[in-house]
């Protein structure tokens, strides 16, 4: 889970203002660190958890449809943020 400080770094960081939390941007950026401290953290020391594996391919899931969104939208912001977050596609 993400800290309440963390996900505000993240909106300033991305979104328009500091309260816009509506742009893909901020959102896959989002999905991303939870996605990233699912797997460095919690899988590695529990290898067993399906339940939240299944979390975890929903919230891929959600992140590659809000890629898509953004890359049939403007493919600007789209190539931008997957060199920012390092994001293989």
């Amino acid at each position: 889970m993400l800290s309440k400080e963390t996900k505000q770094e993240i909106v300033t960081k991305y979104g328009a203002s500091p309260k816009d939390s509506g742009k893909s941007e901020v959102q896959i950026a989002i999905l991303t660190e939870r996605i990233n401290t699912l797997t460095e953290t919690h899988f590695n020391t529990r290898k067993k958890d399906n339940h939240s594996r299944l979390g975890l391919l929903k919230m891929v899931g959600k992140r590659r449809r809000l890629l898509r969104y953004l890359e049939n939208k403007d493919i600007n912001r789209y190539r931008a943020i997957i060199k920012e977050l390092n994001i293989r596609k």
